[in-house]
Parts: C-alpha cells; structure tokens; sequence
C-alpha cells in the first residue's frame, strides 16, 4: 500500500484486521486503485490530517483505539476532509442503521465479496 497522488484512484481502507486489509488493498491495487490502510480510526485521521486525501474511505466500525462511529464524527467535523465519502464495511447485524447513524453513504457486509466490493468502489472512483 503506497501513497496516494492527488488526483488519483484512491481508498483509504479502515480497518483492524490485517488479513482483512491486505486483502482488501490487494484486489483494489490490481484494479488500478491507489490503496492506503490504517488499522483504527485514530491512525486514519492521522493521514487524513497529513494530507493524505482518497477519494472513498472504506470504514470498519469496530477497532481498537477509535473506533469507526467516532472517526466518522470527527471526520464529519473537520471540513478538510468531511466530503470524503464513507463506505462502512462490518459484519453487524443492524448494518443499515448502523451506516445511517453516522452518515454514511452506503455499506457492504463482511465477508465482502469481490465483485461486490469492485461495483461499489467503481460506483464513488469513476476513472
């Protein structure tokens, strides 16, 4: 996972699960996208912070550290980076409520499959 060019393909992945994020990054990386992964919110917002702007966040709710309910209110609070959209991706059962509690603009259920995750990132990074 390498840096991501102003301008470019980009996605932040968000979450705890190293297999889960190198998986994640991998099959992005082989569609052309521009990957970076945090493993909590906290580090998430440090790149944000930094300058490091995706254009989608793919967002798991329950980490370590911070959580994804508070990274996306304080994400949503700072207006350098409020206008990233936010895909929650979680194996919660209340999946829905839970993306739509915190504003989310949509939601994939773990395990995600392939397909899924390509047509939803395509649907936010048109080339």
């Amino acid at each position: 996972m390498g840096t991501i060019e102003q301008g470019r393909r980009g996605v932040l992945v968000v979450e705890d699960d190293p297999d889960i994020r190198e998986t994640i990054a991998q099959i992005l990386e082989e569609e052309g996208y521009e990957v970076r992964g945090a493993s909590n919110g906290k580090q998430a917002l440090d790149l944000l912070r930094e300058g490091v702007r995706p254009q989608l966040i793919l967002l798991d709710l329950m980490m370590p550290i911070m959580d994804g309910w508070i990274f996306r209110t304080e994400q949503r609070s700072d207006p350098k980076i409020a206008d990233i959209p936010v895909i929650v991706i979680s194996a919660d059962g209340n999946l829905r409520q839970q993306a739509a509690k915190i504003h989310a603009n949509g939601y994939l259920r773990k395990p995600v499959g392939i397909e899924t995750l390509l047509s939803t990132v395509q649907q936010y990074l048109k080339a």
